[in-house]
This record gives structure tokens, C-alpha cells and sequence, in this order.
């Protein structure tokens, strides 16, 4: 069988497996999804193996989407960290078989807790499925693996149906970008929603010339900045802003008279600004719908910075 025929094969499979799920769902799903909204405890997720694997994938996505999550070996639970599990915590307890040792030796803890119990697996009548409080069945036809031994369909069938459940969470929290920024500060979203334009943009050594200036003056001005532009400002007043490219038009329109041009006669008047307290997504927002790549930044209607397209990290 050819390389890419095999290939294929696991895709029509796992696909599969992935859209028989929605078959698969009962009133347990909406049930569980309740029950996380109205804990007042953590969602703690637990799983061995490949299980585990995928759960600590869910435990990240839920934690990152509004619901406070985290992944606890199952071992590990069992010799010292069940003192992490509080009374009002949600168990997830993913096993395919639903009759791992390691994650049903933690059931006589949480029942004695009365923790509530939601099970991830691909037996109905599994013990696991037995002692939860609900179940979400992720049961799968056949694994993509020819052997019918390493888990493929059946792992990729748990990672979705938990990303099926941080959704549904996501939308009933009425979770934002905003919100999901917070947690991730680091990445492109954080940066735009969460940076300030005044962190980014160029204060230094500004373009600026008076509308009286030479055309002589604004090329030199223009080419030691190296920002695509020049601001004319007369007595702290912002009057327009000259491109790269209005120099090139007046050039080719106005040869005879070209070094008789002054800034005034160039500028284009009423550049777009923006506050310097703005976030960077405002700034984006500006941009696209005034088809522009710089803004004036403003603080009390004086200039104090230039921020452009390639500062926003896109």
C-alpha cells in the first residue's frame, strides 16, 4: 500500500470518528457543562497514558477559555497529591477503557468528598461510566492503527469532544478576546489588546518641519527619519502630514517648479491621529478603515509620537 494511501486511510478514519461524536452526545454533556458553571471550584482533569496526554491538552484549553483547570496524574493523586482536590471541585477522570486501575483507585476518595464526577471514556458500562455523575461516551468504530492497539481515533475522538466542552463553556461565560488576552500576554492577540500605542511608538527625533519649509528641507527631513514621512507643524499645531510619496507625485506633476514647492503647498491635511492612551487593536482598527500605515499620536491634542503599521506586531 502507498505512503500516501495509508495516510489517507487514518484521515477517513479519524475523521469519522470525529463525526460520529455528535451521535454519541446525551443529556450528561449539557448536564456536565451545568455543573462546571455553576462550581465554585476548579476542574481538575486526570487521565493516564495517551489519556493523560489529551488531558493535559483539555486542562490547558479550558484554563486559558475562562474555566479554572488543571491537569493531576492520576498516580501522582494517589501518593500525596489528593490533598490538591478540594470538596467543590469537578473531577474529569478520561480513560478510554474506563477501567484504568490508576484513575478508578480515585473514586473512593471523591465519593467520600463528594466531589462530582465527570467520565470521559468509551464504554458505557465501564466502571468508570458506573460511578461518574455523568458521562461523555468517546467511542470510536475502530482505532486508525492497523494492529487495533495504539490509540489514534479514540485519543482524537477525547481531544474533541473536550474542545466541544471548552467551547460550549466559552460561549455560556460569554468569554472575549479581551478576556483570553489576559491569559495570554505574550502572543499577537495579548500584544494588540492589551499594549498601549505609547508603548510602541516613535517619540524621538520626530519628522516634523513648518509649512513654510523648502522642498530641499522636507527630502532631507524625510530621508534621515526613514519613516515614509513628514509632519508639518506650525506653533505646536498639527496643519498635515507629507509622504514619500506625494514628493514622487509633485515631482513628476510639477517638474518646472518642483524646488519652488514649499511643505503647505504638499501636505495633506487632517492626518488621522489617535489618543496616546489607545490600545494597539484601536490603532489597527484606525488603519485598516483609513486605509493608512501611520498615525499621529496625540496627548491633549499635541504631537508626541508617531505609531505605524509594523509596530502593532501583526
Amino acid at each position: 500500500m502507498k505512503i500516501e494511501a495509508i495516510a489517507r486511510e487514518v484521515f477517513e478514519i479519524e475523521a469519522k470518528a470525529i463525526f460520529n461524536l455528535s451521535n454519541n452526545l446525551t443529556v450528561d454533556f449539557k448536564e456536565a457543562v451545568e455543573a462546571i458553571l455553576k462550581s465554585k471550584g476548579k476542574l481538575i482533569i486526570s487521565g493516564m497514558g495517551k489519556s493523560g496526554i489529551i488531558g493535559k491538552k483539555i486542562a490547558a484549553t479550558m484554563a486559558s477559555t475562562g474555566t479554572p483547570s488543571f491537569f493531576l496524574h492520576p498516580g501522582e493523586a494517589y501518593h500525596g497529591d489528593l490533598g490538591m482536590i478540594e470538596s467543590e471541585d469537578i473531577l474529569l477522570l478520561i480513560s478510554n477503557s474506563g477501567e484504568t486501575d490508576e484513575v478508578l483507585k480515585l473514586i473512593p476518595f471523591l465519593k467520600a468528598q463528594k466531589n462530582i464526577i465527570i467520565a470521559m471514556s468509551g464504554k458505557l458500562h465501564s466502571t468508570l461510566a458506573k460511578n461518574a455523575h455523568y458521562h461523555l461516551n468517546v467511542a470510536v468504530e475502530k482505532e486508525a492503527c492497523p494492529l487495533q492497539l495504539a490509540p489514534t481515533s479514540s485519543t482524537t475522538a477525547t481531544l474533541v469532544m473536550g474542545d466541544a466542552l471548552a467551547v460550549v463553556l466559552m460561549e455560556k461565560r460569554n468569554f472575549k478576546d479581551k478576556d483570553f488576552a489576559q491569559f495570554h500576554p505574550g502572543g499577537s492577540l495579548g500584544r494588540r489588546l492589551l499594549t498601549g500605542v505609547e508603548d510602541v511608538m516613535k517619540r524621538d527625533n520626530l519628522p516634523c518641519v513648518s509649512s513654510s519649509s523648502p522642498i530641499k528641507k522636507l527630502i532631507q527631513v524625510l530621508s534621515n527619519a526613514r519613516l515614509g514621512m513628514v509632519i508639518v507643524v506650525d506653533d505646536g499645531e498639527i496643519l498635515g502630514v507629507i509622504t514619500d510619496g506625494d514628493i514622487r507625485r509633485a515631482m513628476e506633476e510639477s517638474e518646472e517648479n518642483f524646488f519652488k514647492l514649499v511643505a503647505f503647498e504638499l501636505m495633506s491635511k487632517n492626518p488621522k491621529t489617535i489618543d496616546i492612551k489607545a490600545k494597539l487593536t484601536v490603532a489597527q482598527e484606525l488603519m485598516t478603515s483609513s486605509k493608512v500605515n501611520s498615525l499621529l499620536v496625540v496627548e491633549e491634542k499635541q504631537l508626541v509620537g508617531i505609531v505605524q503599521i509594523y509596530d502593532l506586531g501583526l
